[in-house]
Protein backbone atom coordinates (compact mmCIF):
# COMPACT_ATOMS: atom_id res chain seq x y z
CA UNK A 1 0.00 0.00 0.00
CA UNK A 2 1.47 3.80 -1.35
CA UNK A 3 2.02 6.30 1.26
CA UNK A 4 -1.38 8.12 0.16
CA UNK A 5 -3.73 4.98 0.19
CA UNK A 6 -2.18 4.50 3.78
CA UNK A 7 -3.14 8.13 4.34
CA UNK A 8 -6.31 8.11 3.37
CA UNK A 9 -7.27 4.84 5.13
CA UNK A 10 -6.25 5.97 8.35
CA UNK A 11 -8.37 9.15 7.99
CA UNK A 12 -11.23 7.26 7.05
CA UNK A 13 -10.98 5.29 9.87
CA UNK A 14 -10.48 8.56 11.96
CA UNK A 15 -13.59 9.56 10.15
CA UNK A 16 -11.63 13.12 9.83
CA UNK A 17 -11.03 14.72 5.96
CA UNK A 18 -8.56 13.80 3.58
CA UNK A 19 -6.11 16.47 2.64
CA UNK A 20 -7.23 18.10 -0.67
CA UNK A 21 -4.18 16.67 -2.35
CA UNK A 22 -4.65 14.68 -6.29
CA UNK A 23 -2.67 11.38 -6.23
CA UNK A 24 -2.59 10.44 -9.60
CA UNK A 25 -3.72 7.10 -9.85
CA UNK A 26 -2.09 5.10 -12.80
CA UNK A 27 -5.56 3.08 -12.95
CA UNK A 28 -7.72 5.90 -13.69
CA UNK A 29 -6.19 7.58 -16.29
CA UNK A 30 -8.38 8.30 -19.27
CA UNK A 31 -9.51 4.79 -19.25
CA UNK A 32 -7.00 3.38 -21.86
CA UNK A 33 -6.08 -0.16 -22.13
CA UNK A 34 -2.00 0.02 -20.96
CA UNK A 35 -0.11 -3.60 -20.13
CA UNK A 36 2.26 -3.93 -16.76
CA UNK A 37 5.36 -4.02 -17.72
CA UNK A 38 7.05 -4.15 -14.77
CA UNK A 39 6.99 -3.41 -10.79
CA UNK A 40 8.85 -2.76 -8.15
CA UNK A 41 8.39 -0.79 -4.49
CA UNK A 42 5.90 1.96 -5.76
CA UNK A 43 7.40 2.58 -9.12
CA UNK A 44 4.84 0.64 -11.98
CA UNK A 45 6.15 0.78 -15.46
CA UNK A 46 3.38 0.39 -18.11
CA UNK A 47 3.46 0.10 -21.86
CA UNK A 48 0.38 2.50 -23.67
CA UNK A 49 -0.48 2.01 -27.11
CA UNK A 50 -0.58 5.98 -27.71
CA UNK A 51 2.82 6.55 -26.39
CA UNK A 52 5.90 5.95 -28.23
CA UNK A 53 7.83 5.19 -25.17
CA UNK A 54 7.15 3.40 -21.71
CA UNK A 55 5.15 4.95 -18.30
CA UNK A 56 7.35 5.36 -15.05
CA UNK A 57 4.44 5.88 -12.73
CA UNK A 58 4.75 6.59 -8.60
CA UNK A 59 1.75 7.73 -6.48
CA UNK A 60 2.69 11.43 -7.25
CA UNK A 61 0.59 14.28 -5.77
CA UNK A 62 -0.39 17.53 -6.63
CA UNK A 63 -0.79 20.09 -3.91
CA UNK A 64 -2.96 23.18 -4.78
CA UNK A 65 -4.99 25.69 -2.88
CA UNK A 66 -4.79 25.96 1.03
CA UNK A 67 -3.01 22.65 1.11
CA UNK A 68 0.02 24.87 -0.77
CA UNK A 69 -0.61 27.23 0.78
CA UNK A 70 0.25 25.50 4.04
CA UNK A 71 3.19 23.69 3.06
CA UNK A 72 4.77 26.96 1.92
CA UNK A 73 4.10 28.46 5.54
CA UNK A 74 5.09 25.64 7.24
CA UNK A 75 8.23 25.40 5.15
CA UNK A 76 9.32 29.18 5.40
CA UNK A 77 8.44 28.53 9.51
CA UNK A 78 11.03 25.63 9.43
CA UNK A 79 13.54 27.25 7.34
CA UNK A 80 13.88 30.49 10.25
CA UNK A 81 13.39 28.04 13.22
CA UNK A 82 16.43 25.07 11.44
CA UNK A 83 18.14 26.42 8.19
CA UNK A 84 19.05 23.28 6.21
CA UNK A 85 22.07 22.07 6.04
CA UNK A 86 24.11 21.90 2.88
CA UNK A 87 24.76 18.48 3.26
CA UNK A 88 20.89 17.81 4.03
CA UNK A 89 19.90 16.68 0.36
CA UNK A 90 21.39 13.07 0.69
CA UNK A 91 21.94 12.81 4.99
CA UNK A 92 18.80 10.83 5.53
CA UNK A 93 19.87 11.37 9.66
CA UNK A 94 19.48 14.89 9.14
CA UNK A 95 15.84 14.80 7.03
CA UNK A 96 14.85 12.79 9.75
CA UNK A 97 15.86 15.87 12.11
CA UNK A 98 14.10 18.07 9.93
CA UNK A 99 10.96 15.88 9.85
CA UNK A 100 10.40 16.10 13.76
CA UNK A 101 11.17 19.26 14.28
CA UNK A 102 8.41 20.35 11.64
CA UNK A 103 6.19 17.97 13.76
CA UNK A 104 6.95 20.03 16.86
CA UNK A 105 6.15 23.23 14.79
CA UNK A 106 2.80 21.91 14.07
CA UNK A 107 2.39 21.00 17.79
CA UNK A 108 3.31 24.72 19.00
CA UNK A 109 1.58 26.56 16.21
CA UNK A 110 -2.61 25.42 16.04
CA UNK A 111 -3.36 28.40 14.66
CA UNK A 112 -1.78 27.01 11.66
CA UNK A 113 -4.97 24.66 11.81
CA UNK A 114 -3.36 21.52 10.30
CA UNK A 115 -6.24 18.23 10.45
CA UNK A 116 -4.62 15.79 13.45
CA UNK A 117 -4.83 13.21 11.10
CA UNK A 118 -2.49 14.73 8.34
CA UNK A 119 0.16 15.75 10.20
CA UNK A 120 2.46 13.17 8.77
CA UNK A 121 1.54 14.01 5.45
CA UNK A 122 2.24 17.64 6.12
CA UNK A 123 5.69 16.74 7.71
CA UNK A 124 6.76 14.79 4.54
CA UNK A 125 5.75 17.23 2.31
CA UNK A 126 7.77 20.27 4.25
CA UNK A 127 10.72 18.15 4.23
CA UNK A 128 10.88 16.99 1.06
CA UNK A 129 10.09 20.54 -0.09
CA UNK A 130 12.89 22.43 2.28
CA UNK A 131 15.66 19.25 2.58
CA UNK A 132 14.77 16.76 0.03
CA UNK A 133 14.03 17.15 -3.59
CA UNK A 134 10.20 17.64 -3.84
CA UNK A 135 8.36 15.51 -6.38
CA UNK A 136 11.27 14.02 -7.16
CA UNK A 137 12.54 12.93 -4.35
CA UNK A 138 10.93 9.01 -4.68
CA UNK A 139 12.69 9.53 -8.30
CA UNK A 140 16.47 10.38 -6.59
CA UNK A 141 15.97 7.17 -4.54
CA UNK A 142 15.44 4.65 -6.92
CA UNK A 143 18.81 3.22 -7.99
CA UNK A 144 17.56 1.92 -11.39
CA UNK A 145 17.22 5.50 -12.52
CA UNK A 146 20.20 6.73 -14.71
CA UNK A 147 18.82 10.09 -15.40
CA UNK A 148 16.11 12.44 -14.20
CA UNK A 149 14.73 15.62 -16.26
CA UNK A 150 12.52 18.19 -16.02
CA UNK A 151 12.15 20.21 -18.73
CA UNK A 152 9.55 22.81 -17.62
CA UNK A 153 6.14 23.71 -15.62
CA UNK A 154 3.17 21.54 -16.59
CA UNK A 155 5.31 18.90 -18.54
CA UNK A 156 5.86 15.46 -17.41
CA UNK A 157 9.46 14.69 -16.12
CA UNK A 158 11.11 12.37 -17.74
CA UNK A 159 13.72 9.98 -17.02
CA UNK A 160 16.38 7.66 -18.40
CA UNK A 161 15.98 4.12 -16.74
CA UNK A 162 19.25 1.57 -17.02
CA UNK A 163 16.58 -1.32 -18.04
CA UNK A 164 14.24 0.87 -19.97
CA UNK A 165 15.82 3.52 -20.99
CA UNK A 166 14.11 6.96 -22.06
CA UNK A 167 10.78 6.88 -20.12
CA UNK A 168 7.58 9.17 -18.97
CA UNK A 169 6.88 9.65 -15.65
CA UNK A 170 3.62 11.03 -14.07
CA UNK A 171 5.35 13.63 -11.91
CA UNK A 172 4.29 17.13 -12.80
CA UNK A 173 5.68 20.69 -11.91
CA UNK A 174 2.64 23.04 -12.68
CA UNK A 175 4.78 25.93 -11.58
CA UNK A 176 7.66 27.50 -12.43
CA UNK A 177 8.58 28.72 -8.79
CA UNK A 178 8.21 24.99 -7.51
CA UNK A 179 11.15 23.66 -9.87
CA UNK A 180 13.19 27.24 -9.71
CA UNK A 181 13.30 26.55 -6.17
CA UNK A 182 14.76 23.33 -6.07
CA UNK A 183 17.02 24.79 -8.52
CA UNK A 184 18.17 27.19 -6.02
CA UNK A 185 18.49 24.71 -3.14
CA UNK A 186 20.78 22.37 -5.01
CA UNK A 187 22.21 25.50 -6.06
CA UNK A 188 23.18 26.34 -2.61
CA UNK A 189 24.28 22.99 -1.48
CA UNK A 190 26.98 23.01 -4.53
CA UNK A 191 28.00 26.92 -3.70
CA UNK A 192 26.45 28.75 -6.37
CA UNK A 193 23.78 30.83 -7.07
CA UNK A 194 21.77 31.00 -10.16
CA UNK A 195 20.02 34.17 -11.29
CA UNK A 196 19.19 35.69 -15.03
CA UNK A 197 23.27 37.37 -15.14
CA UNK A 198 24.76 33.47 -14.45
CA UNK A 199 21.32 31.33 -15.30
CA UNK A 200 22.98 27.86 -15.39
CA UNK A 201 24.80 25.44 -12.92
CA UNK A 202 26.77 22.48 -13.74
CA UNK A 203 27.99 20.97 -10.87
CA UNK A 204 28.52 17.64 -8.52
CA UNK A 205 26.52 16.66 -5.87
CA UNK A 206 28.19 15.47 -2.36
CA UNK A 207 27.26 12.13 -3.22
CA UNK A 208 28.46 12.43 -6.92
CA UNK A 209 25.34 13.11 -8.69
CA UNK A 210 26.07 15.56 -11.50
CA UNK A 211 23.64 18.82 -12.06
CA UNK A 212 22.70 20.64 -14.76
CA UNK A 213 20.18 23.75 -14.37
CA UNK A 214 18.61 26.52 -16.25
CA UNK A 215 16.31 29.01 -15.83
CA UNK A 216 15.01 32.14 -18.04
CA UNK A 217 16.50 33.51 -20.10
CA UNK A 218 18.30 31.02 -20.81
CA UNK A 219 15.76 27.93 -21.15
CA UNK A 220 12.78 29.47 -23.09
CA UNK A 221 9.90 27.79 -22.01
CA UNK A 222 10.97 28.01 -17.93
CA UNK A 223 13.12 26.36 -15.61
CA UNK A 224 14.63 22.89 -16.50
CA UNK A 225 16.56 20.70 -14.30
CA UNK A 226 18.85 17.56 -14.62
CA UNK A 227 20.39 15.23 -12.65
CA UNK A 228 22.65 12.71 -14.09
CA UNK A 229 22.93 9.84 -10.89
CA UNK A 230 26.46 8.74 -9.68
CA UNK A 231 26.32 4.60 -9.92
CA UNK A 232 27.53 3.12 -6.86
CA UNK A 233 28.09 0.54 -8.58
CA UNK A 234 30.79 0.97 -11.43
CA UNK A 235 30.45 -1.26 -14.32
CA UNK A 236 33.66 -3.32 -14.71
CA UNK A 237 35.70 -5.11 -17.67
CA UNK A 238 33.09 -8.73 -16.67
CA UNK A 239 30.16 -6.50 -17.25
CA UNK A 240 31.01 -4.93 -20.59
CA UNK A 241 31.77 -8.07 -22.09
CA UNK A 242 28.33 -9.43 -20.67
CA UNK A 243 27.36 -6.62 -22.14
CA UNK A 244 28.60 -7.58 -25.50
CA UNK A 245 30.35 -3.93 -25.56
CA UNK A 246 33.32 -5.85 -26.58
CA UNK A 247 34.57 -9.44 -26.33
CA UNK A 248 37.15 -11.48 -24.16
CA UNK A 249 39.90 -11.11 -26.78
CA UNK A 250 40.06 -7.16 -27.44
CA UNK A 251 39.48 -6.75 -23.51
CA UNK A 252 42.84 -8.74 -23.12
CA UNK A 253 44.74 -6.65 -25.72
CA UNK A 254 43.51 -3.39 -23.49
CA UNK A 255 44.37 -5.03 -20.15
CA UNK A 256 47.92 -5.35 -21.78
CA UNK A 257 47.97 -2.08 -23.24
CA UNK A 258 47.05 -0.27 -20.21
CA UNK A 259 49.37 -1.87 -17.89
CA UNK A 260 51.83 -2.66 -20.71
CA UNK A 261 53.60 -5.59 -18.93
CA UNK A 262 55.30 -3.32 -16.96
CA UNK A 263 57.33 -1.79 -19.66
CA UNK A 264 55.74 0.07 -21.90
CA UNK A 265 51.61 1.38 -21.30
CA UNK A 266 50.14 2.36 -24.01
CA UNK A 267 48.71 5.99 -24.13
CA UNK A 268 45.13 5.89 -25.10
CA UNK A 269 42.12 7.54 -25.77
CA UNK A 270 38.35 6.73 -25.99
CA UNK A 271 35.98 8.28 -28.51
CA UNK A 272 32.78 8.98 -29.19
CA UNK A 273 29.89 10.54 -28.99
CA UNK A 274 27.64 12.15 -26.27
CA UNK A 275 26.11 8.68 -23.93
CA UNK A 276 27.91 6.65 -25.99
CA UNK A 277 29.67 4.93 -22.89
CA UNK A 278 33.00 6.80 -23.27
CA UNK A 279 33.69 7.45 -19.31
CA UNK A 280 32.92 3.77 -18.35
CA UNK A 281 34.79 2.14 -20.60
CA UNK A 282 37.53 4.94 -19.46
CA UNK A 283 37.26 4.05 -15.75
CA UNK A 284 37.70 -0.07 -17.10
CA UNK A 285 41.03 0.99 -18.65
CA UNK A 286 42.04 2.91 -15.74
CA UNK A 287 41.09 -0.71 -13.02
CA UNK A 288 43.86 -2.25 -15.08
CA UNK A 289 46.42 0.44 -13.93
CA UNK A 290 48.53 -1.53 -11.37
CA UNK A 291 48.38 -0.73 -7.58
CA UNK A 292 51.82 -0.10 -7.66
CA UNK A 293 51.35 2.87 -9.76
CA UNK A 294 50.71 6.61 -8.44
CA UNK A 295 47.51 7.75 -10.98
CA UNK A 296 46.17 11.42 -11.20
CA UNK A 297 42.47 11.63 -12.62
CA UNK A 298 41.43 15.30 -13.82
CA UNK A 299 38.01 15.87 -14.75
CA UNK A 300 35.46 18.68 -15.18
CA UNK A 301 32.64 17.11 -13.48
CA UNK A 302 34.62 14.18 -10.98
CA UNK A 303 32.75 10.80 -12.12
CA UNK A 304 35.38 8.05 -12.27
CA UNK A 305 34.99 5.60 -9.44
CA UNK A 306 38.91 3.01 -9.26
CA UNK A 307 39.57 0.55 -6.53
CA UNK A 308 42.98 2.14 -6.70
CA UNK A 309 44.97 2.93 -3.40
CA UNK A 310 47.36 5.85 -5.08
CA UNK A 311 44.59 8.00 -7.01
CA UNK A 312 44.48 11.24 -6.35
CA UNK A 313 41.12 13.77 -8.44
CA UNK A 314 41.76 16.81 -9.37
CA UNK A 315 38.33 18.60 -10.41
CA UNK A 316 38.17 22.14 -12.21
CA UNK A 317 36.30 25.11 -10.38
CA UNK A 318 34.32 27.54 -11.59
CA UNK A 319 35.09 31.25 -11.50
CA UNK A 320 32.99 33.13 -8.67
CA UNK A 321 30.38 35.53 -9.11
CA UNK A 322 33.21 38.40 -9.33
CA UNK A 323 34.82 36.43 -11.84
CA UNK A 324 37.97 35.10 -9.50
CA UNK A 325 39.61 31.77 -8.69
CA UNK A 326 38.81 29.70 -11.80
CA UNK A 327 40.68 26.72 -11.95
CA UNK A 328 40.49 25.13 -15.04
CA UNK A 329 41.53 21.67 -16.94
CA UNK A 330 44.59 22.87 -18.10
CA UNK A 331 45.71 24.15 -14.92
CA UNK A 332 45.34 20.85 -13.48
CA UNK A 333 46.59 19.03 -16.12
CA UNK A 334 49.79 21.63 -15.68
CA UNK A 335 49.93 20.67 -12.14
CA UNK A 336 49.55 16.89 -12.40
CA UNK A 337 52.76 16.61 -14.26
CA UNK A 338 54.56 18.17 -11.31
CA UNK A 339 53.38 16.06 -9.14
CA UNK A 340 54.87 12.76 -10.21
CA UNK A 341 52.65 11.17 -11.71
CA UNK A 342 52.87 7.67 -13.25
CA UNK A 343 49.51 7.92 -15.23
CA UNK A 344 47.62 10.81 -15.90
CA UNK A 345 44.13 10.22 -16.98
CA UNK A 346 42.24 13.43 -18.13
CA UNK A 347 37.92 12.96 -18.25
CA UNK A 348 37.60 14.76 -21.45
CA UNK A 349 39.78 17.01 -23.48
CA UNK A 350 38.60 19.88 -25.00
CA UNK A 351 40.99 22.68 -25.37
CA UNK A 352 44.20 23.82 -24.17
CA UNK A 353 44.36 20.81 -21.82
CA UNK A 354 44.87 18.27 -24.71
CA UNK A 355 48.28 20.20 -26.17
CA UNK A 356 49.23 19.95 -22.41
CA UNK A 357 48.73 16.44 -21.87
CA UNK A 358 50.04 15.50 -25.60
CA UNK A 359 53.37 17.43 -24.50
CA UNK A 360 53.25 15.38 -21.55
CA UNK A 361 53.26 12.27 -23.49
CA UNK A 362 56.15 13.62 -25.28
CA UNK A 363 58.57 14.05 -22.53
CA UNK A 364 57.79 10.31 -21.26
CA UNK A 365 55.19 10.27 -19.55
CA UNK A 366 53.52 6.77 -20.62
CA UNK A 367 50.08 5.11 -20.18
CA UNK A 368 48.10 8.74 -20.38
CA UNK A 369 44.55 8.57 -21.54
CA UNK A 370 41.47 10.26 -21.74
CA UNK A 371 38.20 10.50 -23.63
CA UNK A 372 37.28 13.42 -26.88
CA UNK A 373 34.35 13.66 -28.79
CA UNK A 374 34.15 12.21 -32.20
CA UNK A 375 32.69 10.35 -34.53
CA UNK A 376 35.70 8.03 -35.98
CA UNK A 377 39.48 7.71 -35.39
CA UNK A 378 39.98 9.16 -38.47
CA UNK A 379 37.93 12.92 -36.99
CA UNK A 380 39.45 11.93 -33.35
CA UNK A 381 43.43 13.28 -35.49
CA UNK A 382 41.25 16.26 -37.16
CA UNK A 383 40.09 17.19 -33.88
CA UNK A 384 42.80 16.67 -32.24
CA UNK A 385 44.86 18.79 -34.34
CA UNK A 386 42.52 22.06 -34.75
CA UNK A 387 41.31 24.39 -32.45
CA UNK A 388 40.18 24.90 -29.62
CA UNK A 389 42.67 21.77 -29.01
CA UNK A 390 45.34 22.21 -31.33
CA UNK A 391 47.83 19.63 -31.04
CA UNK A 392 50.66 19.62 -33.80
CA UNK A 393 50.43 16.41 -35.61
CA UNK A 394 54.45 15.74 -34.36
CA UNK A 395 53.06 15.55 -31.03
CA UNK A 396 49.84 13.35 -31.97
CA UNK A 397 52.19 10.28 -33.54
CA UNK A 398 52.58 9.79 -29.32
CA UNK A 399 49.50 8.14 -28.92
CA UNK A 400 49.19 4.61 -29.70
CA UNK A 401 45.63 3.45 -29.57
CA UNK A 402 41.79 5.28 -30.11
CA UNK A 403 38.81 3.31 -29.27
CA UNK A 404 35.77 4.02 -30.76
CA UNK A 405 32.89 3.89 -28.73
CA UNK A 406 29.01 4.49 -29.98
CA UNK A 407 25.72 4.55 -28.90
CA UNK A 408 23.73 2.44 -31.87
CA UNK A 409 19.60 2.04 -31.44
CA UNK A 410 18.84 -1.59 -32.74
CA UNK A 411 15.37 -2.38 -33.72
CA UNK A 412 15.33 -5.77 -31.69
CA UNK A 413 17.61 -5.15 -28.86
CA UNK A 414 17.21 -1.86 -28.12
CA UNK A 415 19.85 0.72 -27.50
CA UNK A 416 23.45 -0.55 -27.68
CA UNK A 417 26.95 0.53 -26.88
CA UNK A 418 29.72 -0.92 -28.72
CA UNK A 419 33.42 -0.29 -29.14
CA UNK A 420 33.53 -0.44 -33.07
CA UNK A 421 36.93 0.20 -33.60
CA UNK A 422 40.41 -0.37 -31.79
CA UNK A 423 42.95 1.58 -33.89
CA UNK A 424 46.02 2.52 -33.74
CA UNK A 425 48.17 5.94 -34.50
CA UNK A 426 51.10 5.35 -37.25
CA UNK A 427 53.70 7.75 -37.17
CA UNK A 428 55.17 6.97 -40.70
CA UNK A 429 55.60 10.28 -41.41
CA UNK A 430 55.88 12.52 -38.25
CA UNK A 431 54.29 15.70 -39.96
CA UNK A 432 51.29 13.62 -40.95
CA UNK A 433 49.88 10.98 -38.40
CA UNK A 434 48.15 7.68 -39.78
CA UNK A 435 44.97 5.45 -38.40
CA UNK A 436 45.53 2.15 -38.36
CA UNK A 437 42.34 -0.03 -37.76
CA UNK A 438 43.50 -3.48 -35.95
CA UNK A 439 39.81 -4.63 -34.73
CA UNK A 440 36.23 -3.44 -36.26
CA UNK A 441 33.21 -4.36 -35.66
CA UNK A 442 30.55 -6.09 -37.49
CA UNK A 443 26.87 -4.72 -36.79
CA UNK A 444 25.45 -8.35 -39.08
CA UNK A 445 27.12 -10.55 -36.32
CA UNK A 446 27.62 -7.25 -33.71
CA UNK A 447 31.04 -8.70 -33.08
CA UNK A 448 34.48 -7.26 -33.25
CA UNK A 449 36.74 -8.82 -35.80
CA UNK A 450 40.51 -8.31 -36.24
CA UNK A 451 41.49 -6.60 -39.57
CA UNK A 452 44.59 -8.51 -39.72
CA UNK A 453 46.99 -5.48 -39.80
CA UNK A 454 49.92 -6.09 -37.47
CA UNK A 455 49.96 -4.04 -34.49
CA UNK A 456 52.36 -1.63 -34.22
CA UNK A 457 51.74 -1.35 -30.41
CA UNK A 458 52.79 -5.09 -29.95
CA UNK A 459 55.75 -4.60 -32.15
CA UNK A 460 56.98 -1.63 -29.60
CA UNK A 461 55.68 -4.18 -26.44
CA UNK A 462 58.34 -6.87 -28.17
CA UNK A 463 61.15 -4.45 -28.25
CA UNK A 464 60.65 -2.64 -24.67
CA UNK A 465 59.93 -6.31 -23.34
CA UNK A 466 61.88 -8.93 -25.12
CA UNK A 467 59.22 -10.94 -25.79
CA UNK A 468 58.46 -12.52 -29.44
CA UNK A 469 55.42 -12.89 -31.16
CA UNK A 470 54.65 -16.22 -29.08
CA UNK A 471 55.21 -14.76 -25.45
CA UNK A 472 52.85 -12.07 -26.42
CA UNK A 473 50.58 -14.55 -27.81
CA UNK A 474 51.08 -17.05 -24.37
CA UNK A 475 50.66 -13.59 -22.58
CA UNK A 476 47.06 -12.79 -23.98
CA UNK A 477 45.76 -16.58 -23.82
CA UNK A 478 46.85 -16.44 -19.74
CA UNK A 479 44.78 -13.09 -19.85
CA UNK A 480 41.95 -14.64 -21.92
CA UNK A 481 41.32 -17.59 -19.27
CA UNK A 482 41.67 -14.82 -16.47
CA UNK A 483 38.67 -13.19 -17.67
CA UNK A 484 36.90 -15.91 -19.03
CA UNK A 485 36.97 -17.86 -15.75
CA UNK A 486 35.57 -14.40 -14.28
CA UNK A 487 32.53 -13.80 -16.46
CA UNK A 488 31.86 -17.85 -15.71
CA UNK A 489 31.82 -17.44 -12.36
CA UNK A 490 29.21 -14.34 -12.29
CA UNK A 491 32.21 -12.68 -10.57
CA UNK A 492 31.10 -8.72 -12.16
CA UNK A 493 31.61 -6.68 -9.08
CA UNK A 494 34.71 -3.72 -9.85
CA UNK A 495 36.27 -4.14 -6.47
CA UNK A 496 36.14 -7.94 -6.79
CA UNK A 497 37.36 -7.89 -10.58
CA UNK A 498 40.36 -5.94 -9.52
CA UNK A 499 41.60 -7.44 -7.04
CA UNK A 500 41.97 -10.74 -9.61
CA UNK A 501 43.53 -8.76 -12.51
CA UNK A 502 45.83 -7.27 -9.78
CA UNK A 503 46.65 -9.95 -7.99
CA UNK A 504 47.29 -11.80 -11.47
CA UNK A 505 49.91 -9.13 -12.55
CA UNK A 506 51.69 -9.02 -9.17
CA UNK A 507 52.31 -12.54 -9.53
CA UNK A 508 53.36 -12.39 -13.26
CA UNK A 509 55.60 -9.60 -11.71
CA UNK A 510 57.30 -12.01 -8.95
CA UNK A 511 57.64 -15.12 -11.90
CA UNK A 512 60.04 -12.69 -14.27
Amino acid sequence: MGYFEALTKKAKEKGGEVPAVQARKPEDEGGKKRVLVDSYGEVKIYKDPSEPILLYEIPSPHYKGGEKTLIDSLVQIAIGVMPPDVASLSDEEKRRKYYNKVLEIIEKTPELNVPVHAKDFYASAVVREMAGYSLIDPLVADDRLEEIMIIGPGKPVYIFHRKYEMMKTNVVFYEDEDIRNLIERIGRTVGRRIDTQVPLIDARLPDGTRVNATIPPSSIDGSTLTLRKFRHDPLSIIDLINFNTLDVETAALLWIATDGLGAYPANVLVSGGTASGKTTSLNVLCSFVPNSERIVTIEDTAELDLPLEHWIRLEVRPPSLEGTGEITMNDLVKNSIRMRPDRIIVGEIRGDEGYTMFNAMNTGHRGVMGTVHANSAQETLVRLASPPISVPNIMISSLNMILMQHRIHDRRLGTLRRITEIAEVVATDPNKPEIQVIYSWDPVKDKLFPTGLQSFFVDSLKRYTGLDDAGIQRELDERKAVLRKLAQSGIRDMAEVCKVTQSYVSRRKLSI
